[in-house]
């Protein structure tokens, strides 16, 4: 716009320069011509009214000439000789001598004819000198330039008045467009311009209906997840899906350990039968919502694992045994009124060990169970306890040392795509701590880097050595770096891995960050401001683990995101799951409509690669991808 302005106001200007010097021009080209007749005709009548001789022509000539104002004065006899001729060039001093060749004035030479009485003495020839006509013409230039400056520079300043009112609200729309682009829907104020008004309304009109598309999708998506995964009763997850999250808990290699908790509702038999099916139902749902704020306090998993059994599955970071009395509690005060007194429930509970079956760990906390259960009184018994975690208070200087001294490496595991051609490889870090010669896998060290606030500093470690394994190997298509929660949720923390990211450049579209959805929920606001800064250095940025919290699910669309890495409890026996089938490939559609890739953890076998296919899924990852031959 600024250009458009600029070149109209010096088109505008120069036309009006332009058409006023040549009328300048024109006129005193007329002056001149009128000029040189008259005086040729006023010197004739002169010098016939004297019957001159040619001595006194010569004469008056010479004294006319020497007043400098003529270019040329020639009288010539009836015969062609001439009499006198005063000659001298018109220059003008004060003018450029390329403006006088620029704009020439054009005069005809005055002539008239000198006689006495009927005898022809001779005839004149004059022109006026051209300098007064240059020096006024010159100066008619001058002030018709300044003119015009202070108009343009006038123009300018309402140029600027206006754009400024414009570009504020234009700025927006731009920003807004960009948004839609990098897949984010925003809404921006309406302005007070006509016509940006009309086409912010129309832009956020155009958002509205996207944003309202994608929830509604999600909303859909949602009713489908609850329907293959969750009791309908309580809104509690179901026997399956708590058993695929357990078994995920024990098997995967980023299982920080934690707690199983089972739970039975006291002679729950006897309580159908002497109150009703009815009734037996709201308590079932009262038990159901207390268990459900406890996991949402804990970020824990709670199911509905039998008619009167419930189960949950705590972090590692959380105190179970408070957490089972405070729930016993609970249990004990929402049931009084039923029970009469009698026992309202029991709990067992006993430590996750990584690596361990779980039929021994069900076994162990069940028998917990029928110890509580065999009391006849309300009751919290725990399943002998293992060894310690891992990662006690004096793990974190050794952390902290190796990052220090670099006694860092990657490994990394193949993600393909449906047809097992590879799309990027995930990573993991292991460090060498202390005096050791062996590798400690990082995810075993989680629990000490947390509490230490090292995790950050892990994950910036691994992405040197991520530009380091993509710097050397060309040909990788990729490497992902699984980012902590600490690391998104501070601005401080994201700058320093942005700054990384930015020193190379060109390695910046090979990578892959992604972070889990539990902590992208937790600090939503904080991982979208980190997904645009990781775009826009050219990265790729994503969410693993998706679909535990999927109830937040309709942000997504706000997120900006390249990819979703979908967790392993909806892929486990996906081939014999028709539900999640149609929740996986309802997902898959959803999120292509948004321009993200759709990628599937943990998978274990063929079957479950042709479900994921059928489902329209980009790429998979687990222990059945193998690294191509």
């Amino acid at each position: 716009m600024w250009l458009a302005i600029i070149l109209s106001t010096l088109l505008a200007l120069m036309g009006g320069l332009l058409a006023s010097t040549l009328n300048a021009r024109s006129y005193l080209s007329e002056q001149l011509n009128a000029k040189n007749t008259d005086n040729a005709t006023a010197l004739a009548l002169a010098l016939s009214q004297q019957n001159a001789d040619s001595v006194m022509i010569e004469l008056t000539v010479s004294a006319l000439f020497d007043s400098g104002h003529y270019e040329l004065i020639r009288v010539v006899d009836p015969l062609g000789q001439t009499i006198v001729e005063k000659v001298t060039p018109g220059r003008a001093q004060s003018v450029p001598d390329w403006f006088t060749q620029l704009l020439p004035l054009y005069a005809s030479p005055g002539q008239a004819r000198i006689s006495s009485g009927w005898n022809q003495l001779g005839t004149l020839t004059l022109i006026s000198n051209s300098r007064f006509a240059y020096e006024a013409l010159w100066k008619s230039v001058l002030q018709l330039v300044a003119a015009l400056a202070l108009a343009g520079l006038v123009g300018g300043v309402l140029a600027a008045t206006v754009l400024g009112r414009l570009r504020e609200p234009l700025q927006r729309v731009i920003n807004q467009a960009n948004a839609i682009s990098d897949r984010r829907f925003v809404l921006i104020d309406v302005p007070n311009v006509p016509e940006l008004r009309q086409l912010a309304m129309a832009m956020n009109g155009t958002v509205t209906r996207l944003k309202n598309m994608f929830a509604e999708e999600a909303q859909r998506l949602e009713v489908l997840r609850l329907a293959a995964n969750y009791d309908t009763l309580t809104g509690l997850a179901n026997r399956t899906f708590f058993l695929v999250q357990l078994l995920d808990s024990l098997d995967s290699e980023e299982a920080e350990g934690g707690t199983l908790l089972l739970m039975r509702i006291a002679r729950f038999s006897a309580l159908s039968k002497r109150l009703g099916s009815s009734v037996v139902d709201g308590l079932l749902k009262t038990v159901g919502e207390t268990l459900q704020h406890q996991a949402l306090q804990s970020q824990a998993v709670a199911a509905r694992i039998g008619d009167s059994d419930f189960a949950l599955l705590l972090p590692a970071q959380v105190n179970a045994r408070e957490v089972a009395k405070k729930l016993l509690a609970s249990l004990i005060e929402i049931s009084a009124p039923l029970t009469a007194g009698d026992p309202a429930a029991y709990i067992g509970l006993g430590k996750l060990t990584r690596g361990q079956d779980m039929p021994s760990l069900m076994a162990q906390v069940s028998s917990a169970l029928i110890a509580a259960e065999a009391q006849g009184a309300n009751a919290v018994r725990e399943a002998s306890p293992e060894a310690a975690a891992q990662g006690g208070p004096e793990t974190a200087p050794l952390i902290k040392l190796a990052l220090e001294q670099n006694r860092a490496r990657l490994l990394s595991l193949p993600v393909t795509d449906m047809q097992g051609k590879l799309l990027h490889r995930e990573c993991t870090m292991e460090l060498m701590l202390g005096s050791a010669t062996d590798w400690e896998p990082a995810r075993h060290l989680m629990q000490a880097a947390e509490a230490s606030q090292l995790t950050p500093w892990m994950d910036l470690q691994a992405i040197r050595l991520a530009q380091e394994k993509l710097a050397s190997e060309p040909h990788l298509p990729g490497l992902s770096i699984s980012l902590s929660a600490l690391s998104i949720s501070a601005e401080q923390h994201y700058v320093k891995l942005l700054d990384q990211i930015c020193k190379s450049p060109g390695l910046a579209g090979r990578l892959w960050l992604e972070v889990a959805e539990s902590a992208a929920v937790k600090h939503i606001d904080s991982f979208r401001a980190f997904g645009v800064s990781v775009r826009q250095a050219g990265s790729h940025a994503g969410l693993k683990h998706f679909g535990r919290h999927f109830n937040q699910a309709d942000a997504v669309h706000d997120l900006g995101l390249d990819f979703l890495k979908v967790d392993s409890s909806f892929v486990r026996g996906l081939q014999y799951s028709a539900d999640n089938q149609i929740f996986l490939k309802s997902l898959a559609l959803a999120a292509h409509k948004m321009g993200m890739q759709v990628l599937a953890e943990g998978l274990i076998d063929r079957a479950e690669l042709a479900a994921l296919d059928a489902a329209g899924f980009d790429g998979v990852a687990g222990p059945a991808v193998k690294d191509a031959a």
